[in-house]
């Protein structure tokens, strides 16, 4: 493989793992978009995740309803914020700060993951757990990677 070919493939790798964090920033924001702006469907997905029971949340009464709703609005809307946040720091990286861009994001997230993750469990709800695993997992694969090519 001539030698221009391998500095092509070196140099387009880290534009992969930067790409998919910065679509794993955008779904974050988006996820939580949805969580604030339908917020009918998100208690239908949450009552099918939690209870296996789409039309769960709506059954109970009208003030648990009512505050479930404003909880959800507002984790839907701290999402929206974090993920806008890391989708500028990922717009940003460049190799000068890749290394503590990087960490600010793993750190950012091992602070959602842990104490959400663990509580999740520790209430029963480990339905949240698996969901959370797989957005810690979106965030981890392109980081862990792009420790190979920057760190």
């Amino acid at each position: 493989m001539p030698t221009s070919t391998l500095q092509n493939t070196a140099t387009s790798t880290p534009t992969f793992w930067i790409k998919w964090l910065s679509y794993t920033a955008e779904f974050t924001v988006l996820f939580g978009l949805f969580m604030v702006l339908a917020p009918g469907l998100t208690q239908q997905a949450f009552g099918l995740l939690i209870f296996q029971n789409p039309a769960q949340i709506s059954a109970f009464d009208s003030q648990a309803t009512a505050y479930i709703e404003l909880a959800h609005a507002v984790m839907g809307s701290v999402m929206v914020g974090w993920g806008a946040l890391m989708f500028m720091l990922v717009r940003k990286l460049n190799i000068k700060d890749a290394k503590e861009t990087c960490n600010m994001i793993a750190i950012s997230v091992l602070l959602w993951y842990v104490p959400d993750t663990a509580f999740s469990l520790y209430s029963g709800f480990w339905q949240n757990a698996v969901m959370n695993t797989g957005f810690a997992v979106l965030y981890a694969v392109p980081l862990v990677a792009l420790r190979k090519h920057f760190l």
